[in-house]
Order: C-alpha cells, then structure tokens, then sequence
C-alpha cells in the first residue's frame, strides 16, 4: 500500500468533466484547501453509461488517450462532481490500496458510504451526516474583487450603454426543464418591463447549455438597450464577458435552472431576481418537449427512484426566496417601484462553504 509522507501536505487530484458547474465546485473546493493540486480531465465514450453502470469501478467508459494520464504515484486526495467521474475517482482509489481519500460534490450514484467525505445542496434529497455535508449554496471561485476587476477592464468596452445595468444570466435545459423559444420569449419580455422601468442596459450572457433557438427568441423579443453574448456565436479570439457582467451588474435576473449561476449571482451584493423555466404547475405531463429522454427520465426518477436519488433543484430557488435572498422576475416592477429595499439582506457567501468542506477534509488526514 502507498504510504503518505506525514510531513509533507496531502496532494489532491482534481477530476474535472464537461460540465463547467461541476468543475468551477471542484476547484473552489481545490482553493479552499490550499494543497497541492494538479487537474485531470477526465473525457468519457458516448456509451460510457453500460460500463459505469455494471462495472462501478472501472475505467472502460473513458477515452484514456483523450484523458489526463492517471498513473502513481497515487494521489492522497481525489475531489470529483458528476456521475461520470465516480467510477475513475473510485478505480483510483482502488489502485492506491485504498489510501487515497474521496470527496464529492453533489449527489452521488454510488453508496454514499463509498465516500469520506460527500459536499451537497439542498436540491438532493441527501441526510447530513458523518461524511455528507449539506450547503445552501454550490461552492463557486468568484469574489467581490475578483468580479469588480473583470468589470473595470471590460468598462471602455460597454461606457457607451446606460446605467443601471442589469446582468442576466441564462442556462438551458436541465433535469425536468426544457428551456423552449416561448420561455425564452418570456424571459425577455420580463426583461423588457424591468429595464422600461429602471431605464439602463441588459447585459446577457448565455452558457454551452442555452439552446440556439432560445438565443434567437431572446435576442428578437428584447427591445430594449442590450449587449447579448451567446456561446454559439462567440468569438474564440474574444474574452468571455461573464465575469465582467458579474462585477458591472447593479441587478441580476438569472434563470433559476442553474444553481452555479444563482449561487454566483446571490454571493455579490446585488438584487437577484429569479425566472422559472419550468413548466405551470400540473402542466408538465401536456408538453410534448417534455417527452425527449432527458426530462422524461429525470420525471420518471422523481417518481420511482429511491429518494436520494432524486433532484429538485426548485428547493434552493425557494430557500433563496423564501429567505429574501431572490426575488421572481415577475414580480419584479412592483418591488422597483418600493426602490428594491428587500435587497439589502446578507447575502449567503458561498466561500464560507468552501471552508466548511476544507475543514471536515483536513480532518480525514
């Protein structure tokens, strides 16, 4: 079995996939530690579900030439997100004689006892416990400082639109939410009266998630001043504005899919307001988009799964909400004209989650 030199701080492979919410959580996590990392890109096969599924513990559903080398000296610390970086995070550790430590964010598909150490939110349906830990919040890397930075060197680029700006943050299909042209159309319409309202600019920014045709509803409803960045249309040459419209923002509308987004959103000081994407309440079943594999198989899961392994990401925009954290968009032009006071509540400070976590891994070593 490896033996790990006491003397010396545990070193920690970072298991980074492709969805970018996952790997910003394990790196913050990274951060807070302050130990030695190296970041390993894990790359899977498109029918990399069969293996994962019988074999567990396997490396089979992976594409190891288009994948970081996984090869000793083993790491003492393995931190992964996603389902499939379960199986390589847990072939490692086999490979270590079991010395190498697991850590994991989210929910887990695997026993939540074949982990030291499991970081949730409230979207699982996990029990805190010994090795879960559960936070209001994803964790996330950015700062009040870092974002203002963004935004200073991004000001030449947008002196010419008007203040107020309010920075709207869109995700995509998700889970139980299929996230169609109408929606999008209805978010920019919300957009629309709120910026009618406090005159200013929309700064939108979609993600890898936000479907083409959404862009394109959102884009031709919008009439209002605004500056649109869609990932399809991006420029490779040009910097991603995202941080920056974090750190210009003097309000947020974020779609409340996307729990990286509104936990980056809620941590920076600024009014939030949520838009649903999800479909009216007992309608889900009479949309025919909602009938594709994903949704469908997120919809059956809810129903049939064992409860940890359900999603409902509707429990953190609530619990932000609900604690007046976040607002929903619709409500939006009558909490303008009250001058948004509700805003002004402490924020939830997603490092202070990260520190929790740091603190219950330092204590497995």
């Amino acid at each position: 079995m490896q033996r790990r030199n006491t003397t010396q701080e545990p070193k920690v492979w970072c298991l980074l996939g492709r969805k970018a919410g996952d790997n910003t959580q394990v790196l913050a996590l990274a951060d807070a530690l302050g130990w030695p990392m190296e970041r390993k890109t894990i790359l899977v096969r498109g029918w990399e579900l069969l293996p994962h599924l019988l074999l567990r513990i396997t490396l089979l559903g992976i594409d190891r030439q288009a994948s970081s080398p996984l090869d000793p000296p083993w790491p003492d610390l393995v931190i992964s997100a996603g389902r499939r970086n379960e199986p390589v995070a847990r072939w490692i550790k086999q490979q270590s004689g079991g010395h190498t430590r697991l850590v994991h964010l989210g929910r887990p598909w695997a026993p939540v006892d074949s982990y030291d150490l499991i970081v949730s939110t409230p979207q699982y349906f996990l029990t805190p416990g010994p090795n879960v830990l559960i936070n209001p919040l994803p964790l996330h890397q950015f700062t009040r400082a870092g974002v203002d930075q963004a935004a200073q060197e991004a000001t030449p680029a947008v002196a010419h639109l008007p203040r107020p700006y309010t920075s709207v943050l869109i995700g995509g299909d998700s889970g139980p939410f299929v996230f169609t042209p109408e929606k999008g159309r209805l978010l920019a319409q919300g957009i629309n009266r709120l910026v009618q309202q406090t005159g200013g600019t929309a700064l939108v920014s979609g993600s890898p998630r936000t479907p083409r045709a959404v862009a394109e509803a959102v884009s031709a409803t919008l009439d209002v001043p605004a500056r649109c960045y869609w990932w399809h249309d991006r420029d490779p040459a040009a910097p991603n504005p995202y941080a920056a419209y974090l750190g210009l923002a003097d309000r947020f509308v974020v779609t409340g899919e996307s729990m990286s987004m509104l936990a980056e959103a809620a941590s920076l000081g600024r009014p939030l307001y949520v838009f649903d994407p999800g479909d009216a309440p007992g309608s889900w079943w009479t949309h025919s988009h909602n009938f594709r594999p994903k949704p469908l198989s997120h919809a059956l899961a809810m129903r049939l799964a064992p409860r940890r392994m359900r999603r409902d990401v509707s429990r953190i925009q609530q619990a932000l909400v609900q604690a007046g954290q976040a607002r929903w968009l619709d409500e939006a032009p009558a909490l303008i004209g009250a001058g948004e006071t509700w805003a002004k509540k402490m924020r939830p400070d997603p490092s202070v989650g990260a520190q929790i976590a740091a603190e219950r891994i330092r204590a497995l070593f």
